[in-house]
């Protein structure tokens, strides 16, 4: 259902606090800091910004903000392990604010970090990019599908296949599906004046991937079967009439 002027100004705000938050945990990912540290640090992040934490409860998840490390792939639970140098960590977070959800990731380097490290996160990145640069309205979701699936395979990384992008607004999670990989003008048509997730997960040396329970959630978290590097970006978008905006880009 296409969204009204008032709920888009809605998500506009949400999804500039969602951009916000990852600046502001930003300096505090580093050596030693555990990632339930930081799910702390969001978490109170959050509330003062007069939002909630989307994840926490969320089908059961227990924590407030998802953090995938190295080769988690997505979906992470913080815990108590202390990050070290030379990780690299995913951090996904969603406010909710009035009603509207605003869904955003970023890679984080954890000291210094080693070349593969760098260019996995760089493809993940620019993949990300490639895939809104290919949104319009009317098209399809095939049409992200490709861009991003033919920038990942040129990289000689791996698309996650099973595991996507959404829909997004009123609803945390809803279709369409959005796709890292697939055929131009297959999928669902885009519609203008909706709101959808981009969020490319891509791995170092193979697709396969390995499913994982979480005590008391119907959320599942995802690892690479053989513990090599995966790596993630996700921006929320609205499609205009004519175009595209991403919501949850911080001006410089």
């Amino acid at each position: 259902m296409s969204l009204s002027a008032q709920e888009i100004d809605k998500m506009r705000e949400v999804c500039h606090l969602a951009a916000r938050t990852l600046q502001f945990i930003k300096p505090y990912v580093k050596p030693g800091v555990t990632t339930n540290e930081l799910n702390q640090l969001v978490h109170d992040f959050t509330l003062e910004n007069g939002a909630v934490p989307a994840p926490l409860g969320y089908h059961g998840f227990p924590k407030s903000i998802c953090t995938s490390v190295n080769h988690s792939i997505c979906h992470g639970v913080p815990d108590d392990t202390p990050l070290k140098e030379g990780d690299a960590i995913n951090i996904d977070v969603t406010p909710k604010k009035d009603g509207f959800y605003g869904d955003t990731s970023a890679m984080f380097f954890i000291g210094e970090v080693s070349e593969e490290v760098k260019k996995i996160s760089a493809c993940a990145h620019d993949a990300m990019w490639k895939g809104i640069e290919a949104i319009t309205p009317g098209g399809t979701t095939g049409d992200i599908g490709f861009a991003i699936g033919k920038f990942i395979q040129k990289k000689g990384y791996h698309a996650v296949k099973e595991i996507g992008g959404h829909g997004i607004g009123k609803v945390f999670h809803t279709d369409p599906f959005v796709p890292s990989f697939g055929k131009k003008g297959r999928g669902e048509r885009l519609k203008p004046w909706t709101c959808l997730t981009v969020e490319p997960m891509i791995n170092q040396n193979s697709d396969k991937i390995v499913e994982f329970s979480i005590d008391g959630s119907d959320i599942k978290y995802y690892e690479t079967h053989d513990k090599s590097l995966s790596a993630q970006y996700e921006h929320t978008i609205l499609i205009t009439d004519t175009s595209y905006e991403v919501l949850t880009l911080l001006e410089d």
